[in-house]
């Protein structure tokens, strides 16, 4: 019986782990329409959970396009490079594609000791949040595309009015 339970206990974890394997690759949306990506360029994919009209409507997407370097441990480090936002002709779809000439920039503070590998991003764009659409992205290959969502509360804020002294 324990033997039975250990081979079943192993087909159900295997099943599971080929199972969350495939889901990683599988897309929601077809992205076979938009073009192949250029010589030198990769395409990515970002596909984010669908929550219905009201649960998409209060998020924001981030994205940004950047790579992993050496950097010290007290400087800042930026990616110079831009996003272009494009329209897919006769489908009503826009991508975007990451131009960058491969500067980095940084602050230029005196450090000392060791060095870590660091993701140094170009400036970001935030775009609407749409659970049924993805949002493709293409960027010179060696470059990584990363992205945040944001959540906002549903409590509203009042700002406060400043009264302007009459000068009569």
């Amino acid at each position: 019986m324990k033997k039975l339970m250990l081979q079943t206990g192993i087909i159900v974890a295997t099943l599971l782990i080929s199972i969350s394997g495939m889901a990683q690759t599988l897309l929601k949306q077809d992205v076979q329409i938009f073009p192949a990506p250029d010589k030198g360029m990769v395409k990515y994919v970002i596909e984010v959970p669908h929550a219905g009209i009201a649960g998409d409507s209060n998020k924001k997407i981030e994205f940004f396009a950047g790579k992993y370097m050496e950097t010290d441990a007290c400087n800042s480090y930026f990616l110079s490079g831009e996003f272009e936002k494009k329209d897919l002709q006769g489908w009503g779809y826009q991508y975007y594609v990451f131009k960058t000439d491969g500067n980095v920039g940084m602050t230029e503070m005196f450090c000392q000791g060791e060095k870590k590998n660091t993701f140094v991003p170009a400036q970001s764009l935030m775009t609407e949040y749409n659970g049924r659409m993805p949002i493709v992205i293409y960027a010179p290959e060696g470059y990584e595309v990363k992205f945040k969502i944001y959540k906002a509360e549903p409590e509203t804020y009042q700002a406060a009015e400043v009264a302007v002294k009459s000068t009569k």
